[in-house]
């Protein structure tokens, strides 16, 4: 192979990588949270800049977010995850949703959607911390089927959401 070609090979490759790194979101920016509590109160908080996930394999997510989560998987065991900005792996990537449903100014319900991209049931493991609490509060998840969405609804104000120990079977 001549010196051009290698050289050639090796600024694809390095552009390639540079690209795909360039998918990956660490952080959070800093933004203000308002979310309604009922037709006169809201609940506000500044949050700051942030990673999503706060230790391996653990992710905070606030209301109002949409994030992609690329995956490595061994198994039935997943060994890496990611937030990306695009799902450009679609069969390894859980789509999740978080956000408020409200009538007018008031609050209705909070809503989690999460879509399986695996062949497998995907599980996890979720705590809450609601408006008016000073503690985490563990919540029951319904595990996903294999390649399907599911929908997770709560009565309660929920500021943030921790979701942590995922699994695949």
């Amino acid at each position: 192979m001549t010196r051009s070609k290698i050289l050639f090979l090796f600024i694809i490759s390095l552009f390639s990588t540079f690209s795909f790194a360039q998918n990956e979101k660490e952080y959070r920016e800093e933004f203000t949270l308002k979310i309604p509590v009922d037709s006169v109160q809201f609940y506000q908080q500044e949050v700051q800049k942030s990673k999503y996930f706060v230790k391996e394999g653990v992710l905070q997510i606030f209301p109002g977010e949409n994030l992609f989560i690329e995956t490595e998987t061994d198994g039935n065991k997943i060994t890496a995850m990611k937030i990306v900005k695009e799902n450009l792996n679609p069969e390894k990537t859980i789509a999740i949703k978080f956000y408020q449903t409200t009538d007018g100014r008031k609050h209705e319900q909070m809503m989690l959607e999460v879509k399986n991209p695996f062949d497998k049931e995907l599980n996890y493991d979720a705590m809450m911390y609601i408006v008016g609490h000073k503690d985490w509060i563990k919540t029951s998840i319904i595990p996903i089927k294999p390649k399907l969405m599911n929908f997770e609804m709560w009565n309660d104000v929920i500021i943030t959401l921790v979701l942590s120990n995922w699994r695949i079977k």
